[in-house]
């Protein structure tokens, strides 16, 4: 099934939180934060893309194709997952965040089985009452919705996700593989815990 599977890492955004430095290139535990989502990803899927809209030539030196936003003013994670689907040859898009290390090692597997057999386009990953948008494998048959959607000013993921078939996919037994790290303290925090 991962032949049928593009992956894609959301490195797009300002990092705002992180003072600006993009958060993907930002060490943890002795290696980038996205070095480690390419470790874990590379298993699931037929091939990787970045998206990225600064630091390029440092992205490039994973040997991965790097994508830009086709839609401008940093628009947010929907924009990576356009490109994304505009860049990618395959069925499937498997969106993830830069800056979630501990990736779950079997998130494409689990998103695809309950998106086939509940016929949907869209699968979320979800903790808890909390579902992580950006975790999402969708059909890249969708770009041209989303981008219309882009092009009228949406931004929100969920809101774009839930206008499909939408399904939410329980990873309570993993939820650590959903840590984030948005500021220097987050990710201090979470190298002292590990």
């Amino acid at each position: 099934m991962k032949e049928k599977i593009t992956g894609i890492i959301l490195a797009g955004g300002k990092s705002t939180r992180m003072g600006g430095v993009d958060k993907g290139l930002m060490p943890f535990l002795g290696e980038t934060m996205v070095n480690w989502i390419i470790q874990r990803l590379s298993p699931q899927v037929s091939n990787i893309l970045i998206n990225a809209n600064r630091e390029i030539e440092s992205y490039k030196s994973y040997g991965l194709l790097v994508i830009h936003d086709q839609i401008s003013d940093f628009s947010g994670p929907l924009a990576g997952l356009h490109a994304g689907m505009r860049a990618a040859n395959t069925e499937f898009i498997l969106s993830v965040p830069c800056d979630s290390p501990m990736l779950a090692d079997d998130l494409a597997t689990r998103l695809m089985d309950v998106l086939i057999k509940s016929h949907a386009d869209i699968a979320v990953a979800k903790t808890g009452s909390q579902h992580h948008p950006v975790f999402c494998l969708c059909r890249a048959n969708l770009s041209e919705d989303l981008e219309l959607y882009l092009k009228n000013g949406g931004r929100k993921v969920d809101e774009w996700q839930k206008k499909h078939a939408y399904i939410e996919v329980s990873f309570d037994d993993n939820a650590s593989a959903f840590s984030n790290i948005n500021t220097p303290e987050e990710l201090k925090d979470l190298e002292s815990k590990l």
